[in-house]
């Protein structure tokens, strides 16, 4: 329809028109738009956003369409967003100064005085719009929750008892780390939060037993910035029992207790659960003391990288309209702002919040976080489906930050398994004499499979025909594969 008059003309009828639209009455108004639009092909709104423009400019497409984030901050954009780990575009916006601060300071990123505007000025509505395309490769997944377990041992403590807690009043939780096999014993993590501020605190603990969960909470309180004033768990018999309820009278911590079968009571920990520890760890199953130590490296970076650099969302007031519920948040912040804003914080304790979160590199401990994962999801694995180790440096990460999102899920322990058989369709002929397969492998690490097996033929004449060879070195590599991780991730316990 554009091809009916030339640019030329079309300027000039446009020049024309506007002075006879802005004085005609409105039936020679709609007259003028028919035409005008039958002439030219515009869509009627714009043809009447044109006509009535008062500016002397002449050219439709120099007054629209004037494009203000171009590619490149788009680009700087996608690479903090990697750095904050793809959180929501409310909350980047709230991070972005910080976020840009502390790249600059230490290196990573050298941007443009127009860019670098741009995105400390960009709205969470643009943020969003110009991260589209690069989310829809890379969408997280949700996830479910454990339920509680019933108690009825301590003081109960709803969700409308809270009145705006001072910093020190907890809930504590436990997150299973079992793959969704609740048989034999796995790791569980002993998950903190803090209800004024948002902190976070984790420890992996082999077993879920009450006098672990003293150790652990002992050392979280020497971990948090504040003193503990109070704990509100749920109904789990590891939570409520003598041992943990002498340690609180101990150290005059006020217990308390959710409601059995009332999630709600605890949503302060329950989304922590899912929005930090599964989110970092995956739902694989972790039994051990090597993949005990895995997760504690994890969380050393973790809790970082959680306080000082995750911005979350709180909620200020609640109104309920009929049957809909209305919500206000406040401005998002991460735990550390909120602890340095409110008001009776320690100046102390303020300044040096202030100085770890200028020494701390963002970039470094999301590189070490992703090594970690990596290091988790192989001690995942077993056998012949073992998962490749990624251990890159920081230069190296820091070069991939643009083009990650083309990969989709970047964090290794949410990565979707191949479908293998690993189930048996026949008896295993080596069952009774895997032991002392075991004594000579010990014995002589660097005997093959075949070896082995003529020895096995030597000592059971007529047992072991020659067709079963196969079957033994698959064995034996599987055998080696986990005596390689152990003694890779052994070194972890150096760290920890």
């Amino acid at each position: 329809m554009h091809g009916k008059i030339s640019k030329k003309a079309r300027a000039e009828v446009i020049e024309l028109l506007r002075k006879q639209y802005s004085s005609c009455s409105k039936e020679d108004k709609t007259k003028i738009i028919d035409e005008f639009v039958l002439l030219t092909g515009y869509h009627r709104k714009h043809a009447i956003r044109i006509l009535s423009f008062k500016s002397d400019q002449t050219s439709d497409r120099e007054v629209y369409g004037c494009r203000i984030y171009d590619e490149a901050v788009r680009e700087a954009l996608t690479v903090i967003w990697e750095v904050a780990d793809r959180i929501c575009g409310k909350r980047l916006k709230a991070v972005l100064p910080a976020l840009i601060e502390s790249m600059e300071t230490h290196g990573h990123i050298n941007l443009d005085p127009i860019v670098r505007h741009h995105l400390i000025n960009i709205s969470p509505a643009t943020i969003d719009r110009l991260l589209k395309s690069v989310r829809k490769k890379a969408k997280p997944s949700k996830n479910k929750r454990a339920k509680p377990k019933l108690s009825r041992n301590i003081p109960v403590r709803t969700f409308k008892d809270w009145d705006r807690p001072q910093p020190g009043y907890l809930e504590i939780d436990f997150v299973v780390h079992n793959g969704g096999r609740t048989s034999g014993s796995c790791i569980h993590t002993l998950s903190v939060t803090d209800i004024c501020t948002g902190w976070v605190e984790c420890i992996p603990l082999l077993a879920r037993e009450q006098s672990l969960v003293v150790e652990g909470l002992d050392l979280i309180r020497h971990l948090l910035p504040f003193p503990i004033l109070g704990i509100d768990s749920d109904n789990d018999s590891a939570f409520i029992n003598d041992t943990v309820l002498e340690y609180s009278r101990g150290q005059g911590i006020e217990f308390t207790r959710s409601r059995a079968f009332r999630k709600n009571d605890q949503a302060w920990i329950e989304q922590k659960n899912g929005a930090v520890i599964r989110r970092f760890t995956g739902y694989h199953r972790y039994t051990g003391v090597t993949a005990g130590q895995a997760l504690n490296h994890l969380y050393q970076a973790l809790r970082l990288y959680v306080n000082f650099f995750q911005p979350s969302f709180k909620l200020k007031n609640k109104t309920r309209n009929g049957a809909k519920i209305q919500r206000t948040y406040l401005r998002p912040a991460t735990p550390c702002e909120r602890l340095i804003e409110y008001p009776n914080t320690d100046s102390i304790i303020k300044d040096r919040l202030l100085a770890q979160r200028k020494r701390i590199d963002p970039l470094a401990l999301l590189n070490q976080i992703r090594n970690d994962q990596s290091a988790l999801s192989a001690l995942a694995s077993s056998g012949d489906s073992a998962r490749p180790l990624e251990n890159r440096s920081l230069k190296i990460f820091l070069s991939q930050l643009p083009y990650l999102w083309k990969e989709g899920e970047v964090r290794p322990t949410h990565r979707r398994a191949a479908n293998l058989h690993y189930w048996r369709t026949r008896k295993d002929p080596f069952e009774h004499n895997w032991p002392d397969l075991l004594k000579w492998l010990q014995a002589d690490p660097d005997a093959t499979a075949k070896m082995l097996f003529q020895r096995l033929q030597q000592e059971h004449p007529g047992q072991f025909p020659d067709g079963q060879l196969r079957t033994l070195q698959r064995r034996v590599k599987a055998w080696r594969c986990i005596m390689a991780k152990n003694l890779v991730y052994s070194c972890l316990s150096c760290n920890a």
